[in-house]
Protein backbone atom coordinates (compact mmCIF):
# COMPACT_ATOMS: atom_id res chain seq x y z
CA UNK A 1 0.00 0.00 0.00
CA UNK A 2 1.02 3.54 -0.63
CA UNK A 3 -0.79 5.74 1.90
CA UNK A 4 -1.36 9.41 2.48
CA UNK A 5 1.64 9.92 4.76
CA UNK A 6 4.01 8.28 2.31
CA UNK A 7 2.62 10.33 -0.58
CA UNK A 8 3.26 13.47 1.47
CA UNK A 9 6.86 12.34 1.96
CA UNK A 10 7.18 11.95 -1.78
CA UNK A 11 5.90 15.48 -2.25
CA UNK A 12 8.68 16.63 0.05
CA UNK A 13 11.26 14.92 -2.14
CA UNK A 14 11.57 11.45 -0.61
CA UNK A 15 11.15 8.40 -2.88
CA UNK A 16 9.59 5.69 -0.70
CA UNK A 17 7.71 4.01 -0.67
CA UNK A 18 -26.60 -10.92 -8.56
CA UNK A 19 -28.67 -13.26 -9.58
CA UNK A 20 -26.98 -14.98 -6.73
CA UNK A 21 -27.91 -18.03 -4.72
CA UNK A 22 -29.16 -17.37 -1.20
CA UNK A 23 -28.04 -20.72 0.16
CA UNK A 24 -25.59 -23.51 -0.40
CA UNK A 25 -25.96 -27.26 -0.17
CA UNK A 26 -23.18 -29.12 1.63
CA UNK A 27 -21.92 -32.39 0.19
CA UNK A 28 -22.50 -35.71 1.88
CA UNK A 29 -18.86 -36.20 2.83
CA UNK A 30 -18.87 -32.92 4.71
CA UNK A 31 -22.12 -33.94 6.43
CA UNK A 32 -20.50 -37.12 7.68
CA UNK A 33 -17.44 -35.31 8.98
CA UNK A 34 -19.29 -32.47 10.68
CA UNK A 35 -22.68 -33.55 12.04
CA UNK A 36 -24.87 -30.77 13.42
CA UNK A 37 -27.13 -31.35 16.36
CA UNK A 38 -30.45 -29.57 16.82
CA UNK A 39 -30.03 -26.72 19.26
CA UNK A 40 -32.19 -25.19 21.95
CA UNK A 41 -33.27 -21.55 21.78
CA UNK A 42 -30.51 -19.02 22.45
CA UNK A 43 -31.82 -18.14 25.88
CA UNK A 44 -31.55 -21.76 26.97
CA UNK A 45 -27.99 -22.34 25.82
CA UNK A 46 -25.01 -22.73 28.09
CA UNK A 47 -21.89 -22.56 25.94
CA UNK A 48 -18.57 -23.87 27.19
CA UNK A 49 -15.70 -21.46 26.62
CA UNK A 50 -13.67 -24.44 25.47
CA UNK A 51 -16.05 -25.08 22.56
CA UNK A 52 -16.83 -21.51 21.51
CA UNK A 53 -14.59 -20.09 18.81
CA UNK A 54 -13.08 -16.83 19.99
CA UNK A 55 -14.30 -13.50 18.64
CA UNK A 56 -10.72 -12.48 17.79
CA UNK A 57 -7.94 -14.42 16.11
CA UNK A 58 -5.38 -13.52 18.77
CA UNK A 59 -3.63 -10.44 17.37
CA UNK A 60 -2.97 -8.41 20.54
CA UNK A 61 -2.95 -5.06 18.70
CA UNK A 62 -6.21 -5.78 16.85
CA UNK A 63 -8.12 -8.02 19.27
CA UNK A 64 -11.45 -7.73 17.47
CA UNK A 65 -10.14 -8.77 14.04
CA UNK A 66 -10.55 -12.31 12.78
CA UNK A 67 -11.93 -15.23 14.75
CA UNK A 68 -10.66 -18.38 16.41
CA UNK A 69 -11.56 -22.06 16.20
CA UNK A 70 -11.37 -22.67 12.46
CA UNK A 71 -9.29 -22.13 9.34
CA UNK A 72 -10.84 -21.03 6.03
CA UNK A 73 -9.71 -22.76 2.84
CA UNK A 74 -12.04 -21.17 0.25
CA UNK A 75 -14.52 -18.33 -0.22
CA UNK A 76 -17.14 -18.49 -2.97
CA UNK A 77 -18.86 -15.10 -3.29
CA UNK A 78 -21.98 -14.88 -5.47
CA UNK A 79 -22.96 -11.21 -5.33
CA UNK A 80 -25.01 -8.72 -7.30
CA UNK A 81 -24.37 -4.99 -7.09
CA UNK A 82 -26.45 -2.11 -8.46
CA UNK A 83 -24.52 1.18 -8.54
CA UNK A 84 -27.72 3.24 -8.75
CA UNK A 85 -29.31 1.91 -5.59
CA UNK A 86 -25.98 0.95 -3.97
CA UNK A 87 -27.55 -2.38 -3.09
CA UNK A 88 -25.29 -5.40 -2.62
CA UNK A 89 -26.76 -8.84 -2.08
CA UNK A 90 -26.20 -12.53 -2.56
CA UNK A 91 -24.35 -15.23 -0.70
CA UNK A 92 -20.95 -16.13 0.69
CA UNK A 93 -20.09 -19.81 0.90
CA UNK A 94 -17.08 -20.60 3.05
CA UNK A 95 -15.16 -23.88 3.20
CA UNK A 96 -13.30 -24.29 6.47
CA UNK A 97 -11.78 -26.75 8.92
CA UNK A 98 -12.39 -26.70 12.66
CA UNK A 99 -9.19 -26.33 14.68
CA UNK A 100 -10.94 -27.24 17.93
CA UNK A 101 -14.23 -28.74 19.04
CA UNK A 102 -16.86 -26.10 18.32
CA UNK A 103 -20.36 -25.38 19.53
CA UNK A 104 -20.30 -21.93 17.89
CA UNK A 105 -18.01 -19.80 15.77
CA UNK A 106 -17.91 -16.24 14.46
CA UNK A 107 -17.54 -14.48 11.14
CA UNK A 108 -16.71 -10.79 10.75
CA UNK A 109 -19.47 -8.83 9.01
CA UNK A 110 -20.24 -5.12 9.20
CA UNK A 111 -23.82 -4.09 8.44
CA UNK A 112 -26.21 -5.91 6.07
CA UNK A 113 -29.25 -8.00 6.88
CA UNK A 114 -28.52 -11.70 7.15
CA UNK A 115 -31.54 -13.69 5.96
CA UNK A 116 -30.26 -17.25 6.32
CA UNK A 117 -27.27 -19.31 7.38
CA UNK A 118 -26.61 -22.96 6.64
CA UNK A 119 -23.84 -25.28 7.80
CA UNK A 120 -23.30 -28.26 5.52
CA UNK A 121 -26.62 -27.46 3.87
CA UNK A 122 -28.67 -27.46 7.06
CA UNK A 123 -30.21 -24.31 8.56
CA UNK A 124 -28.18 -22.96 11.46
CA UNK A 125 -29.12 -20.51 14.18
CA UNK A 126 -27.18 -17.26 14.28
CA UNK A 127 -26.91 -14.00 16.20
CA UNK A 128 -25.53 -10.54 15.43
CA UNK A 129 -23.51 -8.43 17.86
CA UNK A 130 -21.79 -5.44 16.31
CA UNK A 131 -19.48 -6.71 13.59
CA UNK A 132 -19.69 -10.32 14.81
CA UNK A 133 -21.93 -12.91 13.18
CA UNK A 134 -22.15 -15.84 15.60
CA UNK A 135 -23.20 -19.19 14.12
CA UNK A 136 -24.27 -22.14 16.26
CA UNK A 137 -23.20 -25.59 15.08
CA UNK A 138 -21.62 -28.59 16.78
CA UNK A 139 -18.39 -29.46 14.97
CA UNK A 140 -15.65 -31.89 15.92
CA UNK A 141 -12.01 -30.83 16.08
CA UNK A 142 -10.62 -31.34 12.58
CA UNK A 143 -14.05 -31.44 10.91
CA UNK A 144 -14.26 -30.01 7.39
CA UNK A 145 -17.42 -27.94 6.98
CA UNK A 146 -19.20 -25.52 4.64
CA UNK A 147 -21.09 -22.45 5.86
CA UNK A 148 -23.28 -20.33 3.58
CA UNK A 149 -24.54 -16.87 4.51
CA UNK A 150 -27.29 -15.09 2.54
CA UNK A 151 -27.21 -11.34 3.11
CA UNK A 152 -28.08 -8.00 1.52
CA UNK A 153 -27.95 -4.27 2.14
CA UNK A 154 -26.00 -1.10 1.47
CA UNK A 155 -22.24 -1.38 2.11
CA UNK A 156 -20.91 0.90 4.82
CA UNK A 157 -17.14 1.46 4.37
CA UNK A 158 -14.72 2.40 7.11
CA UNK A 159 -14.50 6.19 7.15
CA UNK A 160 -12.31 8.86 8.74
CA UNK A 161 -9.40 6.48 9.32
CA UNK A 162 -6.39 8.40 10.63
CA UNK A 163 -4.18 6.87 7.94
CA UNK A 164 -6.40 6.12 4.99
CA UNK A 165 -9.58 8.17 5.08
CA UNK A 166 -12.06 5.62 3.69
CA UNK A 167 -11.52 1.96 2.87
CA UNK A 168 -13.52 -1.22 2.37
CA UNK A 169 -16.41 -1.33 -0.10
CA UNK A 170 -16.81 2.29 -1.23
CA UNK A 171 -19.76 3.05 -3.56
CA UNK A 172 -18.91 5.37 -6.47
CA UNK A 173 -20.99 7.08 -9.15
CA UNK A 174 -20.61 4.22 -11.62
CA UNK A 175 -19.78 1.28 -9.35
CA UNK A 176 -17.56 0.65 -6.35
CA UNK A 177 -13.92 1.14 -5.32
CA UNK A 178 -12.95 -1.81 -3.11
CA UNK A 179 -9.72 -1.67 -1.10
CA UNK A 180 -9.80 -3.41 2.27
CA UNK A 181 -6.49 -3.12 4.12
CA UNK A 182 -6.35 -3.59 7.04
CA UNK A 183 -9.78 -4.90 8.05
CA UNK A 184 -12.34 -3.72 5.49
CA UNK A 185 -13.29 -7.08 3.98
CA UNK A 186 -16.08 -7.32 6.53
CA UNK A 187 -17.73 -4.31 4.86
CA UNK A 188 -18.80 -6.52 1.93
CA UNK A 189 -18.57 -10.21 2.82
CA UNK A 190 -18.55 -12.38 5.99
CA UNK A 191 -15.06 -13.65 6.63
CA UNK A 192 -12.24 -14.44 8.99
CA UNK A 193 -10.92 -10.93 8.45
CA UNK A 194 -7.26 -11.19 9.40
CA UNK A 195 -4.16 -11.79 7.23
CA UNK A 196 -3.14 -14.92 9.15
CA UNK A 197 -6.02 -16.92 7.62
CA UNK A 198 -5.53 -17.16 3.84
CA UNK A 199 -7.85 -18.90 1.39
CA UNK A 200 -8.63 -19.24 -2.30
CA UNK A 201 -11.48 -17.17 -3.77
CA UNK A 202 -14.18 -17.65 -6.40
CA UNK A 203 -16.20 -14.58 -7.40
CA UNK A 204 -19.49 -14.62 -9.33
CA UNK A 205 -20.34 -10.93 -9.74
CA UNK A 206 -23.47 -9.61 -11.41
CA UNK A 207 -23.76 -5.93 -12.41
CA UNK A 208 -25.86 -3.88 -14.84
CA UNK A 209 -25.01 -4.34 -18.50
CA UNK A 210 -22.23 -1.93 -19.51
CA UNK A 211 -20.57 -2.08 -16.07
CA UNK A 212 -17.35 -4.08 -15.61
CA UNK A 213 -16.74 -6.12 -12.47
CA UNK A 214 -13.07 -6.70 -11.65
CA UNK A 215 -11.85 -9.16 -9.03
CA UNK A 216 -8.67 -11.03 -8.17
CA UNK A 217 -7.23 -13.81 -10.26
CA UNK A 218 -8.36 -14.64 -13.76
CA UNK A 219 -11.65 -14.58 -15.64
CA UNK A 220 -13.27 -18.00 -15.96
CA UNK A 221 -14.77 -17.68 -19.42
CA UNK A 222 -16.49 -14.82 -21.19
CA UNK A 223 -18.83 -12.61 -19.12
CA UNK A 224 -22.47 -13.50 -19.78
CA UNK A 225 -25.22 -10.90 -20.31
CA UNK A 226 -28.92 -11.62 -19.82
CA UNK A 227 -31.92 -9.39 -19.08
CA UNK A 228 -29.78 -6.28 -18.81
CA UNK A 229 -27.28 -7.76 -16.38
CA UNK A 230 -23.77 -9.11 -16.91
CA UNK A 231 -22.12 -11.77 -14.76
CA UNK A 232 -18.34 -11.97 -14.40
CA UNK A 233 -16.71 -15.06 -12.91
CA UNK A 234 -13.21 -14.61 -11.46
CA UNK A 235 -11.05 -17.20 -9.71
CA UNK A 236 -8.00 -16.66 -7.50
CA UNK A 237 -6.61 -20.17 -7.06
CA UNK A 238 -3.68 -19.13 -4.88
CA UNK A 239 -4.18 -18.37 -1.18
CA UNK A 240 -5.06 -14.75 -0.44
CA UNK A 241 -5.68 -12.68 2.66
CA UNK A 242 -9.13 -11.13 2.98
CA UNK A 243 -7.87 -7.53 2.85
CA UNK A 244 -6.52 -8.14 -0.67
CA UNK A 245 -9.88 -9.23 -2.08
CA UNK A 246 -11.69 -6.80 -4.39
CA UNK A 247 -14.81 -6.50 -6.52
CA UNK A 248 -14.16 -3.10 -8.02
CA UNK A 249 -16.88 -2.16 -10.51
CA UNK A 250 -17.59 0.67 -12.93
CA UNK A 251 -16.95 1.88 -16.46
CA UNK A 252 -13.49 0.70 -17.51
CA UNK A 253 -11.31 0.45 -20.57
CA UNK A 254 -9.43 -2.84 -20.48
CA UNK A 255 -6.27 -4.12 -22.14
CA UNK A 256 -5.04 -7.71 -21.83
CA UNK A 257 -2.07 -9.66 -23.15
CA UNK A 258 1.22 -11.13 -21.95
CA UNK A 259 4.39 -9.57 -20.58
CA UNK A 260 7.62 -10.09 -22.55
CA UNK A 261 8.37 -12.82 -19.99
CA UNK A 262 5.08 -14.58 -20.70
CA UNK A 263 3.02 -13.51 -17.67
CA UNK A 264 -0.64 -12.65 -18.48
CA UNK A 265 -1.41 -8.95 -17.93
CA UNK A 266 -4.78 -7.31 -17.17
CA UNK A 267 -4.87 -3.50 -17.06
CA UNK A 268 -8.00 -1.38 -16.64
CA UNK A 269 -8.63 2.35 -16.31
CA UNK A 270 -11.65 4.52 -15.73
CA UNK A 271 -12.40 6.51 -18.92
CA UNK A 272 -11.09 9.65 -17.21
CA UNK A 273 -7.65 7.97 -17.14
CA UNK A 274 -7.85 6.24 -20.52
CA UNK A 275 -4.69 8.02 -21.67
CA UNK A 276 -2.71 6.07 -19.07
CA UNK A 277 -4.00 2.59 -19.97
CA UNK A 278 -1.12 1.64 -22.25
CA UNK A 279 1.46 3.05 -19.85
CA UNK A 280 -0.08 1.13 -16.95
CA UNK A 281 -0.09 -2.05 -19.03
CA UNK A 282 3.48 -1.68 -20.31
CA UNK A 283 5.02 -0.67 -17.00
CA UNK A 284 3.19 -3.36 -15.03
CA UNK A 285 4.42 -5.99 -17.50
CA UNK A 286 8.01 -4.75 -17.56
CA UNK A 287 8.29 -4.28 -13.79
CA UNK A 288 6.77 -7.67 -13.00
CA UNK A 289 9.25 -9.34 -15.33
CA UNK A 290 12.15 -7.53 -13.70
CA UNK A 291 11.08 -8.42 -10.18
CA UNK A 292 11.19 -12.12 -11.14
CA UNK A 293 14.95 -11.70 -11.61
CA UNK A 294 15.35 -10.06 -8.20
CA UNK A 295 12.75 -11.76 -5.98
CA UNK A 296 12.27 -15.12 -7.71
CA UNK A 297 9.44 -16.57 -9.82
CA UNK A 298 6.22 -14.57 -9.97
CA UNK A 299 3.88 -16.23 -7.44
CA UNK A 300 0.57 -15.73 -9.29
CA UNK A 301 -0.99 -16.45 -12.68
CA UNK A 302 -1.43 -12.86 -13.85
CA UNK A 303 -0.32 -9.31 -13.14
CA UNK A 304 -1.57 -5.83 -14.00
CA UNK A 305 -3.36 -2.94 -12.36
CA UNK A 306 -6.50 -0.82 -12.15
CA UNK A 307 -6.89 2.98 -12.09
CA UNK A 308 -10.30 4.07 -10.84
CA UNK A 309 -11.87 7.52 -10.70
CA UNK A 310 -12.08 7.71 -6.93
CA UNK A 311 -9.77 10.13 -5.12
CA UNK A 312 -8.64 7.69 -2.44
CA UNK A 313 -5.22 9.24 -2.02
CA UNK A 314 -3.56 5.83 -1.91
CA UNK A 315 -2.84 2.67 -3.87
CA UNK A 316 -3.36 -0.89 -2.65
CA UNK A 317 -1.69 -4.09 -3.79
CA UNK A 318 -4.87 -6.13 -4.35
CA UNK A 319 -3.62 -9.59 -5.28
CA UNK A 320 -2.86 -9.81 -9.04
CA UNK A 321 -4.44 -6.35 -9.58
CA UNK A 322 -3.05 -3.38 -7.65
CA UNK A 323 -5.50 -0.50 -7.64
CA UNK A 324 -4.67 3.20 -7.86
CA UNK A 325 -7.24 5.57 -6.40
CA UNK A 326 -7.84 8.56 -8.62
CA UNK A 327 -4.34 9.26 -9.96
CA UNK A 328 -1.95 8.16 -12.68
CA UNK A 329 0.72 6.05 -10.97
CA UNK A 330 4.37 6.66 -11.77
CA UNK A 331 6.95 3.90 -12.14
CA UNK A 332 7.96 4.05 -8.49
CA UNK A 333 4.44 3.46 -7.20
CA UNK A 334 3.84 0.64 -9.70
CA UNK A 335 7.16 -0.93 -8.66
CA UNK A 336 6.06 -0.65 -5.01
CA UNK A 337 2.67 -2.29 -5.51
CA UNK A 338 4.01 -5.07 -7.73
CA UNK A 339 6.77 -5.86 -5.24
CA UNK A 340 3.95 -6.47 -2.77
CA UNK A 341 2.85 -9.43 -4.88
CA UNK A 342 5.84 -11.17 -3.30
CA UNK A 343 6.08 -9.23 -0.01
CA UNK A 344 2.63 -9.04 1.55
CA UNK A 345 0.62 -11.14 -0.90
CA UNK A 346 2.51 -14.39 -1.43
CA UNK A 347 4.32 -13.91 1.88
CA UNK A 348 1.69 -12.51 4.26
CA UNK A 349 2.27 -11.28 7.78
CA UNK A 350 1.03 -13.40 10.65
CA UNK A 351 0.38 -10.40 12.91
CA UNK A 352 0.07 -6.69 12.14
CA UNK A 353 3.15 -5.92 14.25
CA UNK A 354 5.25 -7.22 11.34
CA UNK A 355 3.80 -4.82 8.75
CA UNK A 356 7.29 -3.55 7.90
CA UNK A 357 7.84 -6.93 6.17
CA UNK A 358 5.30 -5.69 3.62
CA UNK A 359 5.90 -1.96 3.42
CA UNK A 360 9.61 -1.77 4.16
CA UNK A 361 10.30 -4.36 1.47
CA UNK A 362 8.06 -2.61 -1.08
CA UNK A 363 9.70 0.74 -0.30
CA UNK A 364 13.15 -0.75 -0.76
CA UNK A 365 11.91 -2.23 -4.04
CA UNK A 366 11.27 1.34 -5.24
CA UNK A 367 14.91 2.15 -4.52
CA UNK A 368 16.03 -0.99 -6.35
CA UNK A 369 13.88 -0.03 -9.35
CA UNK A 370 15.42 3.44 -9.38
CA UNK A 371 18.85 1.83 -9.26
CA UNK A 372 17.91 -0.52 -12.12
CA UNK A 373 16.67 2.40 -14.23
CA UNK A 374 19.78 4.48 -13.64
CA UNK A 375 17.90 7.15 -11.71
CA UNK A 376 19.95 6.96 -8.53
CA UNK A 377 21.38 4.12 -6.49
CA UNK A 378 19.72 2.58 -3.46
CA UNK A 379 22.55 4.11 -1.42
CA UNK A 380 21.58 7.56 -2.69
CA UNK A 381 17.93 6.90 -1.87
CA UNK A 382 18.98 5.76 1.60
CA UNK A 383 21.07 8.90 2.15
CA UNK A 384 18.24 11.15 0.97
CA UNK A 385 15.84 9.43 3.33
CA UNK A 386 18.30 9.50 6.22
CA UNK A 387 18.87 13.24 5.81
CA UNK A 388 15.27 14.25 5.09
CA UNK A 389 13.17 11.96 7.24
CA UNK A 390 11.27 13.57 10.09
CA UNK A 391 12.18 12.97 13.70
CA UNK A 392 9.03 10.90 14.12
CA UNK A 393 10.41 7.84 12.35
CA UNK A 394 13.29 7.76 14.83
CA UNK A 395 10.87 7.93 17.75
CA UNK A 396 8.65 5.14 16.40
CA UNK A 397 10.69 2.22 15.06
CA UNK A 398 8.98 0.10 12.39
CA UNK A 399 9.06 -3.13 14.40
CA UNK A 400 6.82 -1.61 17.10
CA UNK A 401 3.13 -1.45 16.23
CA UNK A 402 1.09 1.74 16.41
CA UNK A 403 -2.48 0.39 16.07
CA UNK A 404 -4.05 3.83 15.57
CA UNK A 405 -1.34 4.89 13.13
CA UNK A 406 -0.62 1.56 11.48
CA UNK A 407 0.69 2.89 8.16
CA UNK A 408 3.10 5.42 9.63
CA UNK A 409 6.13 6.64 7.73
CA UNK A 410 8.56 4.63 9.85
CA UNK A 411 7.07 1.35 8.63
CA UNK A 412 7.79 2.41 5.06
CA UNK A 413 10.94 4.55 5.13
CA UNK A 414 12.81 3.19 8.12
CA UNK A 415 11.74 -0.32 7.13
CA UNK A 416 13.33 0.21 3.72
CA UNK A 417 16.42 1.71 5.35
CA UNK A 418 16.75 -1.38 7.55
CA UNK A 419 16.99 -3.54 4.45
CA UNK A 420 19.64 -1.30 2.94
CA UNK A 421 21.59 -1.44 6.19
CA UNK A 422 21.39 -5.22 6.01
CA UNK A 423 22.51 -5.23 2.37
CA UNK A 424 25.47 -3.02 3.25
CA UNK A 425 26.41 -5.26 6.16
CA UNK A 426 26.28 -8.66 4.42
CA UNK A 427 26.99 -7.65 0.79
CA UNK A 428 25.10 -8.17 -2.45
CA UNK A 429 26.34 -11.75 -2.90
CA UNK A 430 24.37 -12.75 0.20
CA UNK A 431 21.60 -10.13 0.29
CA UNK A 432 19.96 -10.92 -3.06
CA UNK A 433 20.06 -14.72 -2.58
CA UNK A 434 18.50 -14.04 0.83
CA UNK A 435 15.54 -12.30 -0.84
CA UNK A 436 14.99 -15.20 -3.23
CA UNK A 437 15.23 -17.82 -0.50
CA UNK A 438 12.87 -15.80 1.71
CA UNK A 439 10.20 -15.72 -1.00
CA UNK A 440 10.76 -19.38 -1.95
CA UNK A 441 10.72 -20.79 1.58
CA UNK A 442 7.47 -19.06 2.54
CA UNK A 443 5.62 -18.95 -0.80
CA UNK A 444 1.85 -18.59 -0.15
CA UNK A 445 2.43 -18.69 3.61
CA UNK A 446 2.62 -16.38 6.62
CA UNK A 447 5.80 -14.89 8.02
CA UNK A 448 7.25 -13.10 11.05
CA UNK A 449 10.15 -10.73 11.64
CA UNK A 450 11.89 -13.37 13.74
CA UNK A 451 11.87 -15.77 10.80
CA UNK A 452 13.46 -13.17 8.54
CA UNK A 453 16.18 -12.35 11.06
CA UNK A 454 16.93 -16.06 11.54
CA UNK A 455 17.26 -16.58 7.78
CA UNK A 456 19.44 -13.48 7.37
CA UNK A 457 21.79 -14.76 10.07
CA UNK A 458 21.86 -18.25 8.59
CA UNK A 459 22.71 -17.06 5.07
CA UNK A 460 25.16 -14.38 6.15
CA UNK A 461 26.84 -16.41 8.86
CA UNK A 462 26.72 -13.29 11.03
CA UNK A 463 25.06 -12.38 14.30
CA UNK A 464 22.75 -9.49 13.35
CA UNK A 465 20.87 -8.66 16.56
CA UNK A 466 22.50 -5.26 16.94
CA UNK A 467 21.66 -4.24 13.36
CA UNK A 468 18.01 -5.24 13.55
CA UNK A 469 17.59 -3.84 17.08
CA UNK A 470 18.89 -0.46 15.92
CA UNK A 471 16.79 -0.23 12.78
CA UNK A 472 13.57 -2.02 13.79
CA UNK A 473 13.09 -1.76 17.53
CA UNK A 474 14.97 1.10 19.23
CA UNK A 475 13.44 4.62 19.39
CA UNK A 476 16.63 6.35 18.31
CA UNK A 477 18.36 7.32 15.08
CA UNK A 478 20.88 4.65 14.07
CA UNK A 479 24.23 5.51 12.57
CA UNK A 480 24.20 5.94 8.80
CA UNK A 481 25.67 3.28 6.51
CA UNK A 482 27.93 3.50 3.45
Amino acid sequence: MRGRQVVSLLAAGLTVACSASNSATGDRAADREAPIASRPPAAARSVSAATAGTTGIGDPYFPGDGNGGYDVTRYALALAYDPRSKHLGGSATIDAKATQELSQFNLDLHGFTVSAVTVNGRPAQFERHGDELTIFADLRDGAVFKVAVAYAGTPDPVQNSSNLGSYGFIPTADGAFVTCEPNGAKTWFPSNDHPSDKATFDFTLTVPEGVTAIANGELAGTPQTKDGKTTFVWRESNPMTTYLATMTTGKFKVRTGDSPGGIPVYAATDPRFSNTLNTLYDQSARITDYWTTVFGPYPFKSTGGVVDDFAAGYALENQTKPIYGGFEPDEGIIAHELAHQWFGNSLSINRWKDLWLNEGFATYAEWLWSEHRGNGTAQQSFEDAYASATDEIWKYPPGVTRPHDLFNASVYVRGGMALHALRTEIGDTKFFPLLKKWTADHRYGNVTTEQFIDLAEKISGEQLDDLFDAWLFKPAKPASVR
